[in-house]
């Protein structure tokens, strides 16, 4: 049976292309990562030497999973199979969350990208009704993460209205990423202070940090390639300062920098959750 369990910390998004260099630092990493976040589609019925090396992690750490493929806002039939093959691969490495994103990946086959719901309150019951179809089967809350977007098409409602009205509906969690706050509020023009104020920091569950890339001076792409800049930091502290010292992690997804580089920024992550002066981290 599927049982999420707390979590706390900082921690850190596991790719396949760290393996290798964070085995290198086993002592420090051991000693500086709190829980790792993977995505299931990434390391399904792998087998071979990166499905042992990934079964040494989940016993070693604490595990959340955070998804890729559900499409919780597309047109299509929610893929019931895949689901429940998810859901044994949560069971399977003891996951403490699984999230997904508020977003569309599908239409008549995978879009391999994220791409924004318009901002309705069509579709927001629309999202939501997945969204307990998904806790339905799973039979656990999950939580749902805002996602960076560079065109609101259709929308009706801003994006934070339709953030909490889904989370409402839905009765779900959320997955609260700061790095996203701040390249919409700087897309759209919204002060991501604001912003931050208005998500329902009770229902979170952890913290999304990354970088992002400058395509142009109006433009910043969510392309977790990149050092967290000090804006995104300031924007971490302060959602401790709102909600407690939630679980949070770094997310990497390529131009990976050295570990010590890496597990620094983790590391900054615990120094803003001790800052706080909250008594203990959130529980998921």
């Amino acid at each position: 049976m599927l049982r999420f369990a707390p979590l706390a910390g900082a921690g850190l998004g596991l790719r396949r292309g760290m393996l290798e260099a964070l085995e290198q630092h086993t002592d420090r990493v051991a000693r500086e990562i709190d829980f790792i976040e993977v995505a299931p589609e990434n390391w399904m019925e792998m087998g071979g030497r990166f499905s042992r090396a990934f079964r040494a992690w989940t016993e070693r750490f604490p595990v959340v999973c955070h998804g890729l493929s559900l499409s919780l806002g597309g047109p299509e039939p929610l893929d019931i199979p895949f689901l429940k093959r998810i859901k044994a691969f949560l069971e399977e490495h003891g996951a403490r969350a699984y999230t997904e994103h508020l977003s569309a990946c599908s239409d008549g086959g995978h879009l391999y990208d994220l791409m924004p719901v318009p901002f309705t309150e069509d579709a927001a019951r629309h999202v939501a009704s997945r969204v307990r179809t998904v806790q339905d089967v799973l039979g656990a809350r999950i939580g749902i993460e805002h996602v960076s977007a560079y065109a609101e098409p259709g929308a009706e409602m801003s994006e934070l209205a339709f953030i909490n009205a889904v989370v409402e509906e839905a009765d779900c969690d959320l997955l609260l990423d700061v790095n996203n706050v701040y390249v919409n509020s700087f897309n759209f023009g919204h002060d991501p202070a604001e912003f931050l104020r208005g998500l329902p920091g009770d229902r979170a569950l952890y913290v999304h940090v990354a970088g992002h890339s400058v395509q142009s001076p109006t433009l910043r792409i969510d392309s977790h390639g990149a050092a967290v800049i000090e804006p995104v930091w300031s924007l971490l502290e302060q959602a401790f300062d709102l909600f407690g010292p939630l679980p949070a992690l770094i997310e990497r997804d390529f131009n990976y920098p050295p570990v010590p580089e890496l597990l620094g920024e983790v590391g900054r992550i615990r120094a803003l959750q001790a800052a706080t002066g909250h008594e203990a981290a959130k529980a998921v």
